[in-house]
């Protein structure tokens, strides 16, 4: 019996991991722990008639007892970890990020080396533990490059990636460390790297109220994107597959400069219907990404067998189609706070 536990799973990329588990006849069980115990992300995977074997726990990662209590009750045999404070909670609010990011996820590790049935940890890293772009003069960044976090959420999820290394060298148990970066797509619209999805949902929302909504990107130079059902792959596969030790892998994706996403973005508007509405721009002065882009995933492409890698085209023309929709329903989630 496959058990998955499963923390931040109402957010966005918990949704449409859940989504691709649920498509595995193996996975049994879905226990999702969340502190807000909304579902409305999960419907816009699921719909309104949530699968059977899903079962929620209101529960806080940075509460130890109830963790440990948590876990010894479920037994899982598998864990994804996933709830996290994202890095503007982390700027505003270094100590909160620090015991959400670091202490909850010591918590959950330090819990988890005393489950008997557990066959697979997987952690939910980020590039933002690597230093700025200009350090590197490799084409492809690879995993055991300097790292050298730009940001407090960078250094909590390095700090994760340690107490993985840690569980796996206490326990044996495989554990997989995935480093995102630039996710967009339906259910995104939180976190630093939110603004390409803004920018799609801005199009979205001019066409369905027949009213251009200007969009500016905050920041400048080249993106590491990944679509967000990539994302999910990633981890329910990462999670199914037969995997031993420990990793730490980036995540397929592609990087290109971020004006030529917007002319993606544009070009696949133009081709639905709605390019009158695709006012996009990046913000005069803007300061540079602050995340690494150009990395390699020769890595998660050799361990791990079919993860996806959906042409950005792709991925926008399904997130543009997906957020047309959702605005018809007047479930479209948009804020300009990124612009």
């Amino acid at each position: 019996m496959q058990k998955i536990f499963i923390t931040g799973g109402t957010g966005c990329i918990g949704s449409v991991t859940i989504y691709k588990l649920l498509q595995s006849s193996s996975v049994d069980k879905i226990v999702v722990a969340t502190r807000s115990n909304n579902t409305q992300p999960l419907k816009l995977w699921l719909g309104e008639n949530l699968d059977p074997r899903l079962e929620f726990i209101k529960l806080d990662v940075s509460d130890y007892k109830a963790i440990e209590e948590t876990l010894h009750k479920i037994d899982p045999t598998h864990i994804i970890h996933l709830g996290a404070y994202q890095s503007p909670d982390c700027s505003n609010d270094h100590i909160g990020g620090m015991q959400i990011n670091t202490g909850g996820t010591m918590a959950l590790f330090d819990a988890a080396e005393k489950l008997p049935n557990l066959k697979r940890f997987v952690f939910a890293s980020s590039a933002a533990v690597y230093g700025m772009r200009s350090m590197y003069s490799e084409p492809g960044i690879k995993e055991d490059a300097q790292l050298a976090p730009p940001n407090h959420y960078g250094i909590w999820k390095l700090a994760g990636e340690h107490l993985a290394r840690l569980f796996h060298d206490n326990t044996k148990v495989p554990t997989v460390c995935l480093r995102i970066n630039t996710t967009y797509g339906k259910g995104r619209d939180k976190g630093k790297t939110s603004a390409p999805t803004n920018a799609l949902k801005a199009i979205a929302m001019g066409a369905v109220a027949n009213e251009i909504s200007p969009f500016a990107m905050p920041y400048q130079g080249r993106e590491n994107y990944h679509f967000v059902e990539d994302v999910g792959s990633h981890f329910a596969q990462c999670t199914l597959q037969p995997y031993e030790g420990f990793g730490a892998f980036n995540i397929k994706g592609k990087t290109i400069a971020i004006e030529d996403f917007l002319e993606i973005a544009k070009q696949q508007a133009t081709e639905l219907g709605m390019g009158d509405f695709a006012e996009l721009s990046i913000t005069e002065g803007a300061p540079p990404n602050l995340f690494v882009s150009d990395l390699s995933h020769d890595k998660i492409d050799s361990t791990f067998d079919n993860l996806p890698l959906t042409a950005i085209s792709e991925g926008v023309r399904k997130s543009l189609v997906a957020f047309k929709t959702m605005a018809k329903n007047g479930i479209l989630e948009y804020s300009k706070a990124s612009s």
